[in-house]
């Protein structure tokens, strides 16, 4: 209690904290303020009705990872989703085009050329999304726009609106990593994710009792205390193997220069388990988006077919009927290809952000080597081969992290909403995020000579 009290004693730390919030309030604040031609009671109906099947679960899912909801329709309405895109689409081109790759390698100049590219990306990808969403409103599928509202001109204007919400929210998360503390787009999603936090406790508290065997739609005590151990046991977790380490010894050469010797210190390497964070879970999600999809689709042209007798056509359509009731459900099958995609991409961003020859040849430039490892082409791949182990333990934690809320939901009865919230990949954002907003925190009490937050007694 002495550390919290202490943090906001501190002008200079006080001011961050406070400016980050401020920046945060006005982030909500924006998800409040609708576009203009949007009929709000049409858009609450069609909002309930989507978010009770499984297209609206997976929508959902998606739309969380970017701060925002499924209902898009606000001047916040594609949340920060679009720059986060871009970010990772240079990030993987870093590594296959030679001129990115260059720029990487140029430091602080070349990052700055980057994140230009970055932006400018980031209003092309809004403005391509906010138009086809818009779009989407003006159609009879969805029908929200007032009817006097809908042609080219109104359109366009939302267009504007929204692909101005987003690039503002950029330059709010960059004035958070200036002027504010932690990292500003990572806090702009946690805001996010816990805006959900007062429905799913409301879903929980309406529909708890405290009776061994409740009635139909009612959580029991049992269910309860089930979701309770969930929570705390998914943040132990998560905490846990965030700040996992695979600590690799490594010893500096010795310099004799006169009658001293210097050098020969031995240190360690640390290697992240979960190397690639919640990226994988990210990547997974969007892409089981478009099975889904694409399967509802052929459904529905293939419905007639069904209703024939024994041939090629009627049992093609059976088969396509039941991938998408597995899809839809998320069961068995969703879940498999779920856990495949999550280990896919764990590989997958971990050689991409991972590379064991440049960490190797640093290593041997600094005068520093593994013991019982010869510098260069031995040390590379000894360092892979240990990431590719600690990886398959981090891709393992993601996909059980990944399928909690399935399980749940499946097990246990629970609203996919309460289920999400308290035990799943919006969990794995808001405690990584906390982790590291907790140690920007205490480096900046250490470094005022201050005890740390993390100070271990």
């Amino acid at each position: 209690m002495d550390q919290l009290i202490t943090v906001f004693k501190i002008p200079e730390l006080r001011r961050k904290i406070f400016f980050t919030a401020l920046l945060l309030a006005i982030y909500r604040i924006g998800f409040y303020v609708p576009l203009p031609i949007v009929n709000q009671a049409q858009l609450q109906s069609w909002e309930e009705q989507l978010s009770s099947n499984a297209a609206g679960k997976l929508f959902g899912t998606v739309a969380m990872f970017g701060g925002t909801s499924i209902g898009m329709s606000t001047i916040f309405g594609l949340g920060i989703m679009p720059y986060i895109s871009a970010s990772i689409i240079f990030q993987l081109l870093g590594s296959v085009v030679p001129a990115l790759e260059a720029m990487q390698k140029e430091g602080e100049a070349g990052r700055k050329r980057i994140n230009e590219y970055t932006r400018y990306s980031t209003v092309v990808l809004c403005a391509i999304q906010s138009a086809f969403w818009v779009q989407y409103m003006m159609s009879p599928q969805m029908n929200v726009v007032l009817p006097q509202y809908r042609d080219f001109w109104h359109g366009a204007i939302c267009v504007m609106i929204m692909t101005c919400g987003t690039v503002f929210l950029m330059w709010v998360g960059e004035q958070i990593d200036e002027y504010g503390i932690g990292n500003g787009i990572s806090l702009l999603i946690m805001a996010g994710i816990l805006s959900r936090l007062p429905v799913a406790v409301q879903g929980l508290w309406e529909n708890s009792t405290t009776r061994l065997t409740p009635e139909p739609g009612k959580y029991g005590i049992i269910t309860l205390l089930l979701l309770v151990g969930l929570f705390v046991a998914v943040i132990v977790g998560v905490v846990a193997i965030t700040e996992s380490q695979r600590r690799i010894p490594t010893q500096s050469a010795k310099h004799v220069r006169g009658r001293r010797v210097y050098g020969g210190a031995r240190q360690f390497l640390p290697l992240r388990v979960n190397q690639a964070g919640v990226m994988p879970i990210i990547f997974a999600s969007s892409l089981l988006i478009f099975p889904s999809i694409l399967l509802t689709g052929l459904a529905r042209a293939t419905a007639n077919l069904r209703s024939e007798t024994w041939s090629i056509g009627s049992f093609f359509a059976g088969m396509i009927q039941e991938l998408t009731d597995a899809f839809q459900r998320q069961g068995y099958l969703y879940t498999v290809s779920y856990i495949i995609l999550i280990y896919f991409f764990c590989y997958f961003w971990t050689a991409i952000t991972f590379n064991p020859k440049d960490m190797a040849d640093n290593l041997k430039d600094y005068g520093s080597f593994i013991p019982g490892y010869r510098p260069g082409r031995p040390t590379s791949d000894y360092l892979e081969k240990v990431m590719l182990r600690i990886t398959y333990v981090g891709a393992a934690f993601l996909a059980l992290v990944a399928v909690i809320p399935m399980l749940v939901q499946n097990g246990l009865n629970v609203d996919f909403t309460v289920a999400q919230f308290f035990g799943g990949t919006g969990l794995l954002i808001v405690v990584s995020v906390c982790l590291d907003l907790v140690q920007k925190i205490d480096s900046h009490l250490v470094m005022r000579n201050y005890t740390g937050l993390l100070n271990r007694k």
